[in-house]
């Protein structure tokens, strides 16, 4: 029997401080208060497809690796051992997968119902790249989908260093104080590729459609004035 694959299509894009992947937290959740919006495509731009979904705290996103042109191999390098221990890609968090597609949980903290855009779904804690291409949304079930008692593999036996951020005084000017503590948050999780860390090299994200540079020393990590 021949099966016919079908082609899934976006239902939303979402928008987030990012407009690249370096700097963006390597899971959802680890940076709470990073907010983001899911703008839905126009042909579900219709309250009723989530009708019922204000109940919910959480959802599921599930997204495409859209900026994620590799090809996947049977292993990765995970940043949590350091990019220096090989894991099966399955068994991992890595975007260099069989298939381009994320899994993301994230909090619910506000809908706009009625927009230009239609229903607009406001989100924290997303781990997503701006203009991310949506294809599902699962609302979060706390009875089935949490397991505090799950082992973690490899993960359980790492333990995640946060880096000391240091920022200049111009920075008070460019952003409110919950932006600059949500850039504090994700440049202490170290977003430097594991494999190069090199003390005194100049790196740099955008966030916010700012610029941003730092170097690491040791344990500190000073940002530099725009």
């Amino acid at each position: 029997m021949q099966f016919k694959h079908k082609i899934m299509l976006p239902i939303a894009h979402f928008h987030s401080p990012f407009t690249s992947k370096f700097g963006i937290p390597r899971q959802s959740g680890l940076v709470a208060g990073l907010d983001g919006e899911i703008i839905f495509t126009p042909q579900w731009r219709n309250p009723d497809i989530i009708r019922g979904l204000e109940g919910f705290d959480y959802i599921w996103l599930i997204w495409e690796f859209s900026a994620n042109k590799n090809i996947s191999t049977p292993t990765v390098r995970p940043p949590r051992l350091g990019g220096n221990k090989r894991m099966g890609v399955l068994a991992t968090r890595s975007p260099f997968r069989p298939n381009n597609i994320g899994l993301s949980s994230v909090r619910i903290s506000q809908i706009d119902w009625q927009t230009p855009q239609g229903p607009v779904i406001h989100v924290k804690g997303a781990d997503l790249m701006d203009g991310t291409p949506i294809l599902d949304i699962k609302p979060y079930l706390a009875f089935t989908d949490c397991h505090p008692e799950a082992r973690g593999g490899f993960t359980d036996n790492v333990t995640w260093n946060k880096l000391t951020v240091i920022f200049p005084d111009t920075f008070h000017a460019l952003f409110d104080d919950s932006e600059l503590e949500n850039l504090r948050q994700i440049l202490e999780l170290d977003p430097r590729p594991h494999y190069q860390h090199q003390d005194e090299r100049i790196y740099g994200m955008n966030y916010k459609d700012q610029d941003i540079h730092f170097r690491v020393t040791g344990d500190v990590l000073e940002v530099l004035p725009n």
